[in-house]
């Protein structure tokens, strides 16, 4: 497929991703863009499911050695910009910062708590206290420790060492299959107060 476009080209991923910021045409070369119509392709739509998660890291070396060496991840791609692991069918990346947020075209300045954090959901409340036993001893920063909540569930949040939070849980309202993916939630409006 060949493209032009009056805008710039940013290689963002350096894995053969490429982020365009202007205006792109593209036709396939046998094929000139004026056969193709819009009857031929059904309207895109959003689904409900995400492909990758990208954290914004300030040290990509560092959040990388801890996410190999403390939680034992492993990449299945990376390069000197960017690291992707595959967790779940989708992917978790680590990229820098200011980069993604210009990216993003957006600023990245900004502190305190993100607004947000990773989960990890175990089978059960003792893998819970097991797991946090293991990071403990690897010294990852354990912000709180393991706690029931009043709907049943048990969890407790760690810390990168950015301060980035990951909740590492059991919760029997959501069923998980033997791999550990995510296969419903079960209905909560009994919880409303």
């Amino acid at each position: 497929m060949s493209c032009k476009t009056p805008g710039r080209t940013i290689g963002l991923l350096g894995l053969g991703f490429v982020a365009v910021l202007g205006a792109v045409s593209c036709a396939r070369p046998s094929e000139p863009r004026s056969s193709r119509t819009m009857e031929q392709h059904p309207a895109p739509r959003l689904e409900q499911r995400l492909s990758i998660v990208t954290l914004g890291v300030q040290n990509l070396a560092r959040m990388r050695d801890f996410y190999e060496t403390k939680l034992g991840w492993k990449p299945v791609a990376a390069n000197k910009d960017i690291v992707f692991f595959k967790v779940n069918g989708m992917l978790f990346a680590l990229f820098g910062n200011k980069e993604l947020a210009a990216d993003a075209q957006l600023s990245a300045d900004g502190s305190g708590f993100r607004g947000f954090t990773l989960a990890y959901l175990a089978h059960d409340p003792a893998e819970v206290d097991g797991i946090f036993a293991q990071l403990e001893s690897k010294g990852v920063r354990i912000v709180t420790r393991p706690s029931k909540t009043f709907f049943g569930a048990y969890r407790g949040y760690v810390a990168d060492i950015e301060g980035n939070l990951l909740e590492i849980g059991y919760n029997p309202l959501i069923e998980l299959d033997a791999q550990g993916h995510v296969v419903t939630h079960r209905d909560i409006r009994h919880l409303e107060q």
